[in-house]
């Protein structure tokens, strides 16, 4: 995951959110996977950078991209 890029994942039996690179967790913890992902969701669009969300096992379960999309790429 490149730095900047905002991640939710689950760890300490919370839901949280953080930004690759940087120290700690941001935004406070959440009770579900939905309400971290729509927080973190927030956050990445405000950066413009890509929100990855982990399952219970840290599985990458979804991703998304809100910016900086190379669009020469043919397909």
């Amino acid at each position: 995951m490149p730095a900047g890029d905002v991640e939710t994942f689950h760890r300490d039996g919370a839901w949280h959110n953080r930004i690759e690179g940087e120290e700690g967790t941001i935004d406070g913890t959440h009770r579900t996977r939905a309400e971290a992902a729509a927080a973190g969701r927030t956050i990445a669009r405000a950066r413009r950078v890509e929100h990855i969300v982990r399952d219970l096992h840290g599985r990458i379960g979804d991703r998304s991209s809100y910016g900086h999309d190379h669009r020469d790429i043919p397909g």
